[in-house]
């Protein structure tokens, strides 16, 4: 069985088209789907009202921004099953398709973890997926394995490099998935140009920070 944990900060656009898509998942076969999670990280919109409107099973407000990777684990603290599948909150075109995608190679036992890679979307998100993969959200991974990231919660947007550090480390079966048709919705949309530039920066620091720190680059 698979819980779906989605960090999400002012996702109001997108976050009812995720959920409706896993609770389809979920009314059809629940042997696919058993658990929607969304972690609002601090969320000053709607976010949170939609994704309730909308079938979330849990979601769970913090009280203020804990980053990306402390709402993942938060997430991951209230799900019950040992499979969980992230997602960004601000895709665009997710399907029924790409979670089953994304999920199957876990369940079957082929890898430890999938790593999806947007291809045929738009050509700004699939270029930065192309030159640095490891950046990417959607992935799913056996819970078990989570135990032993203690610097997962600290390390904010850098958490998908985290998650790749552990499993070159540990010596885990990692798939690449490509999900095609598949972007998000990019900072400069969100926020206008000058504060999603600033946002893109910021983000683009938090990761440079933590590979200098972690992965001594």
């Amino acid at each position: 069985m698979i819980s779906v944990v989605i960090p999400a900060f002012n996702e109001q656009e997108t976050i009812g088209d995720i959920v409706r898509v896993l609770k389809s998942l979920k009314e059809n076969n629940g042997k696919e789907i058993d658990e929607i999670i969304v972690v609002c990280d601090g969320c000053t919109d709607n976010t949170a009202k939609i994704a309730r409107e909308e079938g979330a099973d849990i979601v769970i407000e913090l009280p203020k921004n804990l980053g990306k990777g402390g709402a993942m684990m938060e997430g991951v603290r209230h799900s019950k099953n040992d499979i969980i599948l992230f997602l960004d909150a601000d895709l665009i075109g997710l399907t029924p398709g790409h979670v089953k995608k994304l999920i199957k190679p876990v369940v079957d036992g082929e890898a430890d973890m999938t790593v999806g890679i947007f291809e045929k979307g738009r050509v700004l998100t699939d270029f930065a997926q192309t030159i640095a993969p490891f950046l990417s959200g959607q992935r799913a991974v056996r819970k078990h394995l989570l135990k032993g990231m203690s610097d997962l919660d600290a390390s904010r947007f850098g958490v998908e490099v985290a998650l790749t550090r552990y499993a070159v480390e540990n010596r885990l079966k990692v798939k690449e998935v490509v999900l095609e048709d598949m972007s998000h919705r990019m900072k400069e949309e969100k926020f206008g140009l000058v504060k999603g530039i600033s946002a893109r920066l910021r983000m683009y620091w938090e990761i440079a920070q933590y590979m200098r720190k972690h992965l001594k680059i």
